[in-house]
């Protein structure tokens, strides 16, 4: 099955660094145990050097969604609309989508970068944080992943909802979650609007989506604090709607992202926590690899790193920080080695 793009999948193919290097020296040199090594020494240590935690070089950025690509490139949203992005082992984030006219940008919420299909996906939503009453309806759009030009545009049909988060199924259909309404939306190629997927009570707050390896859909809802399998039928429409168990209470469940077969990462805002998931059946072991963020709604998987976002959310929030420059909006990264 073609690896879903939101996560990070190894070329099976590819050699280790070490074994490309060895192929690529001369006959000579290989006799050289010593020589070769200390050739071999600078490549080792970059393929083993740990990633930089990542600064977003903006003010009062707020970000949520994180996304990245295999090669490493780490994209952030923000609620100013512009998506920031860091060149791969780069330890600052860049603009690179700027809200216009034309493409109609409005607040971030879930970003997805889409390898397969060269497309970078956003949820824009009305910014109900801002201090002037929010307008505008939320939709999901389309960038080309390589330049970051304007693909698309897919509004949410009434009633007003909130696009939170995207995930792409094995056949390249785009699904997006809506919060306020508990919706399912999933856009299929070539499509020209979305489509309702399906609704249910239960998923009244559903935020994070992600598939596992197998095609299995989960969600979490940051409004119950629970976790969800997603049952679809064989046209893709949502069918049944499961809790499952998790080991541990969970504060504000955002992010989920795919780190391998029935395994994910999750950012908790409330709880400022990052986790990762191992989901048997109806159970979840819950393994927290930091809780110490304050606020983390984003995650991402870059090879052996995990990214999570701090945003400092109560300067929107709390009357008495309202109006002062929040401090700098970091992404940290979290070895994924510290997971069983």
């Amino acid at each position: 099955m073609p690896c879903p793009a939101n996560a990070w999948c190894p070329d099976a193919s590819a050699l280790p660094l070490h074994q490309h290097v060895v192929r690529s020296l001369p006959a000579t040199l290989i006799l050289r145990p010593a020589v070769a090594a200390l050739l071999l020494l600078p490549a080792v240590l970059l393929a083993q050097s740990p990633l930089p935690d990542i600064r977003i070089m903006d003010v009062d950025v707020f970000p949520e969604s994180i996304t990245s690509t295999q090669a490493g490139r780490v994209y952030a949203g923000s609620t100013k609309g512009i998506v920031y992005r860091a060149e791969p082992g780069a330890a600052e984030a860049h603009p690179w989508i700027r809200p216009d006219e034309r493409n109609g940008i409005l607040s971030i919420l879930g970003v997805l970068a889409d390898e397969p299909r060269n497309t970078f996906w956003l949820c824009s939503a009305p910014n109900f944080f801002g201090p002037e009453p929010p307008t505008g309806t939320t939709a999901l759009k389309a960038f080309v992943l390589d330049s970051g030009a304007f693909k698309g545009s897919y509004d949410f049909p009434a009633p007003a909802g909130t696009c939170n988060d995207i995930t792409i199924a094995a056949d390249g259909s785009a699904y997006a979650s809506d919060t306020g309404n508990g919706r399912l939306f999933r856009l299929a190629p070539g499509a020209s609007a979305l489509e309702l997927m399906g609704s249910d009570p239960a998923l009244v707050g559903i935020d994070g989506l992600a598939f596992s390896a197998s095609g299995t859909l989960y969600a979490n809802n940051v409004r119950s604090q629970k976790l969800f399998r997603l049952e679809l039928d064989r046209s893709g429409h949502l069918e049944a709607v499961s809790e499952l168990r998790v080991s541990e209470p969970l504060g504000g469940p955002d992010a989920l992202r795919l780190v391998a077969g029935n395994r994910f990462l999750q950012a908790e805002s409330s709880a400022g926590r990052l986790s990762v998931l191992h989901i048997e059946g109806d159970s979840v072991s819950m393994q927290v690899l930091r809780a110490d963020l304050g606020s983390a709604p984003g995650a991402t998987v870059v090879g052996n790193t995990a990214y999570v976002t701090k945003t400092s959310i109560q300067y929107l929030l709390d009357p008495a920080l309202r109006g002062q420059q929040a401090p700098p909006a970091m992404l940290y990264a979290v070895p994924l080695s510290a997971a069983d």
